[in-house]
């Protein structure tokens, strides 16, 4: 069983006057944490999973989110079960 960690950073560009909405729904998915965010509507996320393609479906379902204009992927690292990167 692979117990590999994927870290990923991803950049959240929302309308300015729907960000608390659009930080409402990010916070109800797993996995993801808001670690920074600007007036001007920009989120940093921090996302946890088990594959890229988990990665790859949290972008998609981000992107299309109610206020959410783009969700850009930043940065990603592999962690092994010991939390080393790969």
């Amino acid at each position: 069983m692979d117990d590999t960690v994927h870290i990923a950073s991803l950049v959240v560009l929302a309308r300015p006057e729907l960000l608390e909405a659009v930080k409402a729904n990010l916070r109800l998915l797993d996995g993801l944490e808001l670690h920074q965010q600007s007036a001007a509507g920009k989120l940093v996320v921090v996302l946890e999973t088990t594959d890229e393609q988990q990665i790859l479906q949290r972008i998609d379902l981000i992107n299309n989110l109610p206020g959410v204009l783009n969700a850009a992927l930043i940065y990603h690292e592999l962690l092994d079960p010991a939390g080393d990167s790969q």
